[in-house]
């Protein structure tokens, strides 16, 4: 006769006895996973309040003078015009350098015995053409010193600004000093309904060219002024050949 083989059936279905290998595996695994989950969770929570708080950051900073003067450095060095008119107070900066001027022109007169009329003269034929002139040559002034921003992005100027000027604000104004080599340059900038604005340039050697050509100009229209502003600038802006 034949011995009957004993078979051995294994339910797969009746779940693993209490301590066995596998049970204990799938807890830990169940376990790292949930901290892998809390872990992930908690970055993306990071990242979101990071990215809300550089949000609401940039819209408080965009009320800020910082800001107004790295759109005109911006403006500059892409020569833009509309938007230079746009951020600077050409009316007020005229007036501001035609008061300059004339504290120049004095100072000059009174060493060289001129009438204080003829400085009178001298400013009053100034005023009308000084904002034409002006807009033709602040852009390339601005440009020539602001050139360590060229080509940097708009945002880490902006972000720098502060950096390279100091600037005090005081209410709805703000005084900004910023040196250039061994220029010194101070604006004056005012606060309007839209944005900062730039009302006032004190920039010594600018000055001093524009009084230069004053005393020179005897052009009503203004032209041989303009040209000598013009060239007087243009001897800034081109470096001078270094001796061999």
């Amino acid at each position: 006769m034949k011995a009957k083989r004993n078979r051995i059936v294994i339910d797969l279905n009746q779940p693993p006895p209490p301590g066995s290998r596998w049970r204990r595996g799938k807890k830990r695994s169940g376990r790292v996973g949930r901290i892998l989950a809390l872990i992930g969770i908690f970055l993306l929570l990071v990242v979101v309040a990071i990215a809300a708080g550089g949000y609401f950051w940039w819209q408080h900073f965009k009320g800020q003078p910082a800001y107004t003067l790295a759109l005109v450095v911006d403006a500059a060095q892409r020569n833009d015009k509309d938007e230079l008119n746009r951020l600077l107070d050409m009316d007020k900066i005229a007036a501001s350098f035609v008061s300059d001027v004339r504290i120049t022109l004095t100072g000059s007169a009174i060493l060289n015995n001129v009438a204080p009329a003829q400085v009178d003269q001298m400013t009053a034929n100034l005023t009308p053409k000084l904002k034409e002139s002006l807009q033709e040559v602040l852009p390339p002034e601005i440009q020539r010193v602001t050139e360590r921003a060229k080509g940097k992005p708009f945002v880490f100027v902006a972000v720098t600004a502060p950096y390279f000027a100091n600037i005090k604000k005081n209410g709805a104004s703000a005084a900004v000093d910023f040196k250039f080599k061994d220029e010194q340059i101070q604006l004056t900038m005012d606060q309007t309904e839209q944005a900062w604005r730039i009302t006032a340039i004190k920039d010594n050697r600018l000055t001093n060219i524009i009084a230069d050509a004053a005393k020179k100009d005897t052009s009503q229209r203004g032209q041989q002024f303009q040209d000598e502003v013009s060239r007087r600038l243009k001897e800034l802006q081109t470096p001078t050949p270094s001796p061999r």
